[in-house]
């Protein structure tokens, strides 16, 4: 159980100060996860979780923009110990929120969720085994909590500000200018006219569902996305569904969806041109005479920046409809009443849709301290992706780029928990992924999107070798951390009272 004591903590002289096991920032999908998967598999460890919103979700709560989605089947998005039922696999933000809800509700996890709660701080002592959590409450004061292990699901994004991409003459339009990550409840778009900037996940979510009340939709990008183009429905997996328990049904999906996938993306790496043939053929089937090759072609392979799903053809049907059209230029200047391109031609726009991509953020913004040093990330090299050299007792959630964001969510958390229960059989208090040699290098992405070469300078290292690697291939991650030894000769584990500082350390079955 967590425990309370009062000491005196920032501008509240009574705050209380709860203590516990482990402490979960973030209630969106990887704090929900993680927490389910600590009642299942650590039952004796306490948890709370902390929340900067009212409400669980995440992204999920955040974003609320027209036609909002997922942009991955989920049959992966979704949870491995609970069941996507749903009819459509490509499901909407509300369908979403329910389903974590549901498993809110299933798990109890009311009751550990601190709501409105803003981490600023978070100070490990190996003296006393433990981090020291400061976060900001929403009326402004502050509260202090205790915890062995700190793990970290707060997101990979900036959630107070989107890439600002400068554009010129912004500020002299009269009309709505809005970014997607802060959508007002009131924008009227009906029979207006609308320029989307951008032609990434967001955008192309957008355009469809804007241009059934719009005037008009232009989405303007400096250059082309890879579409990938698929049922909204899973028909299998609802065909299954009717012959088997939903759990059985589930695997098998999701087994299958896994395999392909990686089969899609190695094929994409290794012969590109048959993965481009697959993504054009319903391009052109839609498009019919709209279809201009140059505003569809990449000047980049398939998979080298994440493919952009369109579920149904939505959007091309929207193109091919005539309610929405695609522009390739660049900006020129954004005058009082739309954009002109450096082309010289305008587009002429009641709003303006600010599709230009995230900031990332690592470890959401947390000020971080280690014995009273200050924590800057990008001295760090990532442990099996999921951990960085030097800062004990604490994980966190990096989701795949070319795949869903719950997989490796899943196999965090249980890598997690396999480490908390080593760290109890061997009576250990830290777990300190020390680096002792220099490793070699590499970019931390094979990814050439915008959103991380601007970041690039603040995110953690990585290494060419594991385990000093963060890695873009589930099936490889399933097997270093749910098969091979949590003891690796390489993770430091001491404290009062260990087995393994003595030598007498038991040996534990890798968890299947």
């Amino acid at each position: 159980m967590a425990t309370q004591v009062r000491e005196k903590s920032g501008n509240d002289s009574n705050t209380p100060m709860e203590a516990v096991d482990v402490l979960i920032v973030g209630a969106g999908i990887s704090g929900i996860g993680m927490a389910v998967h600590l009642r299942d598999k650590c039952p004796s460890k306490s948890f709370a979780l902390v929340e900067r919103r009212d409400e669980i979700g995440g992204t999920w709560n955040l974003f609320q923009y027209p036609g909002i989605r997922s942009d991955s089947d989920m049959h992966t998005l979704g949870f491995k110990f609970e069941p996507w039922t749903e009819q459509k696999a490509i499901a909407d933000g509300p369908s979403i929120m329910n389903y974590l809800h549901r498993i809110k509700a299933k798990h109890d996890l009311e009751k550990h969720i601190h709501f409105g709660h803003k981490v600023l701080s978070a100070s490990w002592s190996s003296e006393a085994a433990r981090w020291t959590v400061t976060a900001e409450k929403s009326d402004g004061s502050h509260a202090v909590m205790y915890a062995n292990f700190l793990y970290m699901g707060s997101g990979y994004y900036d959630y107070d500000q989107g890439y600002d991409a400068q554009i010129t003459g912004i500020e002299t339009f009269k009309g709505d200018v809005v970014h997607p990550q802060f959508w007002p409840k009131d924008l009227e778009y009906s029979g207006k006219k609308v320029v989307i900037i951008g032609s990434g996940a967001t955008a192309v979510t957008i355009v469809p569902v804007m241009a059934e009340k719009a005037a008009h939709v232009t989405m303007l990008q400096r250059t082309p996305t890879w579409y990938f183009a698929r049922d909204a429905r899973d028909h299998l997996a609802n065909f299954l569904r009717k012959i088997m328990p939903d759990q059985w049904a589930y695997n098998i999906i999701r087994w299958k969806n896994v395999k392909m996938q990686d089969l899609t993306f190695n094929m994409a790496r290794n012969k590109p041109e048959k993965i481009v043939k697959k993504l054009e053929k319903p391009l052109k089937k839609e498009l019919g005479d709209k279809y201009n090759k140059e505003d569809y072609t990449p000047p980049y392979g398939p998979w080298e920046q994440r493919l952009c799903l369109v579920p149904d053809s939505d959007m091309f049907k929207a193109i091919s409809s005539g309610a929405a059209d695609v522009k390739t230029g660049h900006i020129d200047t954004v005058t009082a009443d739309g954009i002109i391109l450096k082309s010289g031609e305008k587009l002429e726009a009641d709003v303006i849709v600010t599709a230009t991509g995230l900031k990332l953020a690592v470890a959401g913004k947390v000020a971080f301290e280690v014995d009273g040093e200050s924590i800057d990330f990008h001295d760090h090299f990532y442990y099996k992706g999921c951990m960085f050299s030097d800062i004990p007792n604490m994980a966190i959630v990096f989701g795949y780029l070319n795949a869903s964001w719950t997989l490796k969510a899943d196999i965090v958390s249980e890598y997690t928990c396999r480490l908390l229960n080593h760290m109890d059989a061997t009576s250990t208090r830290i777990a300190n992924p020390v680096l002792s040699e220099p490793v070699e290098e590499e970019e931390l992405f094979d990814f050439s999107s915008g959103y991380i070469k601007r970041s690039i300078n603040e995110l953690p290292r990585n290494s060419t070798k594991m385990p000093w690697k963060l890695n873009q291939d589930y099936l490889f991650d399933k097997k270093i951390l749910l098969k091979e030894p949590v003891d690796d000769g390489v993770i430091q584990f001491y404290g009062p009272n260990s087995a393994a500082v003595s030598g007498d350390e038991p040996q534990l079955e890798a968890a299947e």
